[in-house]
């Protein structure tokens, strides 16, 4: 069973930056795809950033591009979400998701939310205008 443990989440103000951590058990983190998804009260659980396997490829949501950055350490089983410039829109509960990558899709970002399998139980960021 994989599980998935998101950290860092907390009451910033705007302006501030903020690291969110996922760390993922099992042995074979490496062959998953890595994702960081978001849902505000009341809105749809939207995608937030993506990874592949081995963290060569990125994508990124129009709102976050150029303030956030997301990475991975295949080596202590974590992807992080690093988020500059927060804005009080980007108040949300914050998750990552993963999902095995076939090899022969290794450089594959997956976007959609239903493309996941493993959720993690989320972290709450708070932006205070």
């Amino acid at each position: 069973q994989v599980q998935l443990v998101e950290s860092g989440g907390r009451l910033v103000q705007a302006g501030d930056s903020l690291r969110l951590s996922c760390i993922v058990s099992g042995r074979t983190f490496s062959t998953y795809a890595m994702g960081w998804f978001r849902q505000a009260p009341g809105k749809e659980r939207e995608f937030v950033a993506a990874i592949t396997t081995t963290g060569s490829t990125t994508s990124y949501a129009d709102s976050v591009k150029g303030r956030f950055t997301v990475s991975r350490d295949n080596a202590v089983n974590t992807v992080y979400l690093q988020m500059n410039s927060l804005e009080f829109e980007d108040t949300a509960i914050y998750y990552c998701a993963a999902r095995q990558s076939p090899r022969s899709m290794s450089n594959y970002v997956w976007t959609l939310r239903q493309s996941y399998t493993y959720w993690g139980q989320g972290t709450q960021v708070t932006v205070s205008s």
